[in-house]
């Protein structure tokens, strides 16, 4: 028996107001000393974190936070789990504008959106080409990471219908086959002409059926504030990954830079 469970075995078993004052103070010097380990622990783990390497805009230990996060949400991640969609006359007719990174200059005269991937010329494409893909329009909750949230009516082409048909995001040169991952690029990278404003998709969540390249909001073209002439609606993401005037688009197997994953937040950014 060690000293501490002699000293418990040999005091008095009576209420504490008819302890000797010397047991209640032992007591009361030992939970303060159990409290003051358990409020060094968290102390301990703020300061390692405080001197670990940065990643990506935050600590190296909260960024695997999030990388764990990532993980978890692409095992339940589905093209069949489709967001909620709302008729259209529940739709704002005023939609809120969610951010102007990367709008800050006059749309480009001669805009044009530039494609790259790996082993395929770099081309560019009019709003006319994209126009002239099936149109489909999709109104449901935009989330914006900052906690609001408004039923919106967007219209355009499907991004998968765009790969498809100019043969994107595969190494083959093939259109995309969900079911041929390995044929597939991991990442689409966006950015604005400007530069100032890139995200990175993860490819499933890009061919994801309610993914598309909007041109219309409200059945009318989009305007410079919500990201004209073309921007990304990705309801499977918050508000940060639906790049608004759509400059470049590539493909990569490694995560493309991205705005605000920089800045400390989740890069993967699912809902």
């Amino acid at each position: 028996m060690n000293q501490a469970e002699n000293q418990k075995a040999t005091e008095p078993n009576l209420p504490e107001e008819n302890l000797p004052e010397s047991v209640v103070r032992r007591r009361m010097l030992q939970s303060f000393g159990w409290f003051a380990l358990a409020s060094a622990v968290p102390v301990g783990v703020y300061q390692w974190i405080k001197k670990s390497p940065g990643a990506q805009g935050i600590k190296r230990p909260l960024r695997n936070v999030l990388n764990t996060n990532e993980t978890i949400a692409r095992t339940y991640f589905s093209d069949t789990h489709l967001v909620t969609t709302f008729p259209v006359e529940e739709a704002a007719k005023n939609a809120r504008v969610n951010g102007y990174d990367g709008l800050k200059t006059p749309i480009p005269e001669d805009w044009k959106l530039q494609i790259e991937s790996p082993g395929k010329q770099p081309f560019d494409l009019t709003i006319d080409a994209i126009k002239a893909l099936p149109k489909h329009e999709i109104v449901y909750e935009f989330k914006c990471i900052e906690g609001w949230s408004q039923v919106q009516h967007w219209g355009g082409a499907l991004l998968s219908d765009f790969l498809e048909k100019y043969k994107l995001g595969t190494r083959s040169g093939n259109a995309p086959n969900p079911d041929k991952t390995d044929d597939l690029f991991r990442y689409v990278g966006l950015e604005t002409p400007d530069k100032g404003y890139y995200v990175g998709i993860d490819m499933e969540s890009a061919l994801h059926p309610q993914t598309i390249l909007a041109y219309e909001l409200n059945g009318e073209p989009i305007n410079a504030p919500h990201g004209a002439p073309l921007r990304l609606i990705i309801p499977v993401k918050y508000g940060v990954k639906n790049l608004k005037r759509i400059g470049r688009l590539f493909f990569s197997d490694e995560k493309p830079r991205d705005f605000w994953a920089e800045r400390g937040y989740d890069y993967y950014v699912g809902l």
